[in-house]
């Protein structure tokens, strides 16, 4: 016996990595009609600052699309619909359940034409939901939705018991294994979430009669500006709005502090001409950042609480024992810093070569979500571009920033002689909660040292 069926999946947004569970939509490649097969791209989404191609998880027919470019996704959430159509041969009916072929035989008439049965069978794995439409009933023989149950929860006995004995609804976890399966650290993030919610400030109550009001969040209000003159104007993008809220949460959350210092790079400028070449010949482009790079991880050994990060949910200071640190990038799309690990196992011209793949990747929006994470100390070197001492804002949840300008010559006293010396503008801008004034210009001075006293050995091959 062969059976003729229309197999519909939903495909959903994956899993998208740690501490990612959204996004929006930049570009959509596919349109209702269109017939896809698996793996090819469907749509892409960016999410901080990265765009991300998203494949399908099957083959089939575009019947339905759910989203459109500049829609935000989050994970689970419908992206399109695909229909195929095909035939079981042989196949038998399930236990408990009527052959297709004798539900063919003469039947009441449906109260509501027009109504499709679906017997649905859920796939775990890839999002995917196939439907097989069998026959019209009418909407009384629809069942009533029941609520959610932990029985029907993909998780492992361990896992169900140990819910049980803390009380959570397994439910109102989000699995993140193939077919939405729950594991021990999905279930250990649910608790970190409620934990936060917990460690809010709960709203205070109201304030007694002649007690001030509390202050209320401004309201944004649109301004005409075309009142005064020409405009034009151009939508604020995905990328931008990630900068302008990661920013203002910096800010606004972390007790900013810059410490300003100079350096004289006269030597380090003359090392840097004497190797360009060979660095050329072997791919790789010298520049200040990848000596700036050492220099940081050589002072932030000596100065841990540079190397930290406070965990404000249990009051802890984090000291990290890896050195992943973040450059900035000048994209035209906006700043972008991806994050270069390991840099104290690495050499200069190791480091070298990773900085131009890493910042070109990011150029062209082609950075992964894991490039773009981990930082423990970010590098901004603006000498390229011009302007001296800046105040960089500091990375979140990372404690300090270097900021570096251009050198400029200038007229410096060494000894009784004035010469003629290169110097390098350098801001240090940090967390004031961690770190004091004292720790931050001992930091500076060492920074300053390590500019001054590279040594040629550093950058042999």
């Amino acid at each position: 016996m062969q059976v003729t069926a229309v197999f519909v999946m939903d495909l959903k947004l994956p899993n998208l990595g740690e501490g990612a569970d959204s996004g929006t939509v930049v570009n959509l490649f596919v349109k209702e009609g269109d017939q896809v097969a698996k793996d090819q791209p469907i749509l892409e989404l960016e999410n901080e600052k990265a765009v991300a191609t998203i494949p399908s998880t099957a083959a089939g027919k575009v019947t339905q699309i759910f989203v459109k470019a500049g829609d935000k996704l989050s994970v689970g959430q419908r992206i399109l619909s695909l229909s195929e159509t095909g035939e079981r041969a042989g196949e038998k009916p399930a236990a408990g359940k009527p052959d297709v072929a004798k539900s063919r035989t003469p039947q009441p008439a449906p109260t509501k034409a027009g109504r499709q049965k679906e017997t649905e069978q859920h796939t775990e794995g890839d999002g995917a939901r196939q439907t097989d439409h069998v026959e019209e009933v009418s909407d009384e023989d629809q069942p009533s939705p029941a609520p959610p149950s932990p029985a029907g929860v993909a998780a492992s006995p361990s896992i169900r018991k140990m819910a049980a004995d803390l009380g959570i609804d397994l439910t109102r976890v989000r699995g993140s294994e193939r077919g939405g399966r729950i594991v021990l650290a999905d279930v250990r993030a649910y608790i970190q979430k409620l934990q936060r919610g917990a460690a809010q400030p709960k709203p205070s109550a109201a304030p007694a009669a002649g007690q001030a009001q509390p202050a209320q969040p401004a309201k944004h209000e649109s301004i005409d500006f075309s009142k005064w003159g020409p405009v034009s104007k151009k939508p604020f993008s995905p990328l931008r709005q990630v900068i302008a809220r990661r920013m203002s949460e910096n800010w606004n959350t972390i007790p900013h502090v810059t410490q300003f210092d100079e350096a004289d790079v006269t030597s380090l400028m003359v090392l840097r001409s004497k190797f360009t070449k060979a660095y050329e010949q072997k791919g790789a482009r010298l520049t200040l950042t990848g000596f700036a790079l050492k220099i940081a991880v050589d002072t932030l050994k000596k100065h841990p609480a540079f190397n930290s990060s406070l965990d404000e949910a249990t009051q802890e200071l984090v000291t990290k024992e890896y050195f992943h640190i973040g450059v900035a990038v000048d994209t035209e799309a906006g700043l972008i810093v991806p994050v270069i690990r390991d840099v104290d196992k690495k050499s200069i011209f190791d480091l070298s070569k990773e900085l131009e793949e890493l910042a070109k990747k990011a150029r062209e929006r082609k950075l992964t979500q894991e490039e773009l994470k981990g930082g423990s100390f970010t590098i901004s070197n603006q000498g390229g571009i011009g302007g001296g001492h800046f105040t960089p804002i500091i990375n979140k949840p990372e404690v300090a920033i270097l900021g570096l300008g251009r050198g400029q010559m200038k007229a410096v006293v060494r000894g009784e002689k004035v010469e003629p010396r290169l110097m390098l503008p350098i801001a240090v801008s940090y967390d004031h909660r961690v770190i004091d004034g004292g720790l931050a210009a001992r930091f500076v001075v060492d920074l300053v040292k390590g500019f001054e006293g590279v040594e040629e050995s550093t950058l042999k091959f």
